[in-house]
């Protein structure tokens, strides 16, 4: 597996090996052991997650705060999405600053975001299964989001936001400037 970090302290991405033949392909998603030696990071995940998205359903962006921080290992298992991070720990020289990576069913890729940073999707296939695994469990009260069109974070999400498909919640989220004044 490729492991390579990102602009961001601590986010990856991961690269598995693919393994095919007529039969069909195999390949090790996650490995803790190499995953923990490449990154030095030690990680438990208590919590596995999947969404499944119509194209132009932006989820995002999410992230919990204090105790209840997540870290994330997300992967595509059918489709295609744009997939956002924003770095949102207040003390890092990438504070307010985004990354984006297509991560979908053919390259295989994952990315693994640290506590501290917010996450958002685009879906850009007809459909798009995404999976999950957190290493601290949902907590309501620490939920918190960023306004995906936050004008001090100039996403391109490379989609007409008028086709987008939000829910309400994510329509009523605070900017970064509102949440970090």
């Amino acid at each position: 597996m490729k492991i390579t970090e990102t602009q961001f302290k601590d986010c990856y991405v991961l690269e598995p090996r693919i393994f095919e033949d007529e039969r069909g392909l195999f390949f090790e998603s996650f490995k803790k052991s190499e995953f923990e030696r490449i990154t030095g990071q030690h990680i438990d995940f208590v919590q596995h997650n999947m969404s499944i998205s119509k194209r132009g359903v932006l989820r995002g962006l999410h992230f919990q705060t204090g105790e209840h921080a997540q870290s994330k290992l997300v992967n595509v298992v059918k489709g295609e999405v744009l997939d956002v991070v924003v770095d949102v720990r207040k003390e890092s020289k990438t504070f307010g600053q985004h990354i984006k990576l297509k991560l979908s069913e053919k390259n295989k890729k994952l990315i693994f975001i640290p506590k501290g940073m917010a996450h958002g999707f685009l879906a850009l296939s007809q459909e798009a299964v995404l999976t999950y695994q957190c290493d601290a469990y949902y907590h309501p009260l620490s939920e918190c989001g960023i306004l995906y069109s936050d004008e001090t974070l100039n996403i391109d999400w490379g989609y007409p936001m008028e086709s987008v498909i939000l829910s309400e919640k994510d329509k009523k989220l605070a900017t970064l400037k509102e949440l970090y004044p």
